[in-house]
């Protein structure tokens, strides 16, 4: 295989193929991490209102000096803000302090209260279908939309009302939550996919898995190369690589080819060793958000 370095969306944006995540990073740490993460050449910055760290990301895109233009930015509409994405846009590029993102994702299709509760009066398809119109009135301030954690189900249901496809569905993705169909059925709608949790989550458990290790040990690099370029190595897809120490952010820019044999071993972890790490709790929806998705 050939490592890409972008993805093209379905906009015509070309996005960075490997980005840089922010989930679970603690506070006070983010902006130091994301500043040292542009200076070393990362392109691609991840986060989220959920994550509560959009104004540290924002000054570390500052501290690090790398013009705005030379990054794409993505961040997310958080499930509880459903109810006025409008505003929730405007706090999202106050708290970054940037005048527009180059992708707004929906976080969850399972709009929540403020008090964390399943918010039944509001349907996830209006709340997109707001987010197209917002994005049709402004495309200083959202160059493109899309998802993340959309199942097949919900991606068909939304793709019959659609007026604009979204560019990306954000997922789960290592070797052992490989999503194959959901990956599949994206990309021939033309959705690219993002791939978050490449290691298996906090601790990087899958760096201990054996098939990785051999894999590392025969390429020459190590199982968190091995985790993070598994993705960048396939069409249409990318990857978010997550730390807060700089020599493993540094370490995880070393993305190295696979052979399709080194992709399928890796793929099929999936079959014997096979878990999820995300799994929100937000009761009457189920332990994924949505219910009748796997």
């Amino acid at each position: 295989m050939v490592l890409t370095q972008i993805v093209k969306l379905n906009t015509g944006a070309e996005m960075p193929v490997l980005g840089f995540g922010t989930w679970q990073a603690s506070p006070g740490e983010v902006r130091e991490a994301v500043k040292i993460a542009l200076e070393a050449g990362y392109r691609h910055i991840d986060t989220a209102t959920a994550y509560e760290n959009e104004k540290e990301v924002g000054e570390g895109i500052k501290l690090s000096g790398v013009p705005r233009e030379e990054i794409f930015l993505t961040t997310k509409l958080n499930p509880s803000d459903m109810r006025n994405p409008k505003a929730a846009l405007e706090y999202s590029l106050k708290q970054l302090d940037t005048p527009y993102l180059d992708l707004w994702l929906l976080h969850w299709p399972a709009p929540l209260t403020k008090d964390g509760k399943p918010d039944r009066e509001v349907d996830w398809l209006d709340v997109y279908k707001e987010v197209e119109k917002i994005y049709k009135e402004n495309p200083d301030k959202i160059k493109a939309i899309g998802v993340s954690n959309w199942c097949v189900s919900y991606l068909e249901r939304l793709l019959k009302h659609a007026t604009v496809i979204p560019a990306i569905n954000q997922i789960e993705l290592h070797p052992s939550c490989t999503q194959t169909e959901l990956v599949k059925f994206s990309q021939s709608k033309g959705i690219a996919i993002t791939a978050y949790s490449p290691l298996g989550s906090t601790g990087a458990p899958l760096a201990l898995n054996e098939v990785v290790k051999g894999v590392a040990e025969k390429k020459g690099v190590s199982p968190f190369t091995v985790l993070v370029s598994l993705w960048a190595n396939l069409d249409q897809t990318s990857v978010l690589s997550k730390s807060v120490t700089p020599k493993r952010i540094r370490e995880n820019m070393k993305l190295v080819d696979l052979s399709g044999e080194e992709i399928d071993e890796l793929l099929a972890i999936d079959k014997t060793f096979h878990f999820r790490c995300c799994h929100p709790d937000w009761t009457g929806y189920g332990s994924l958000g949505f219910p009748d998705c796997e």
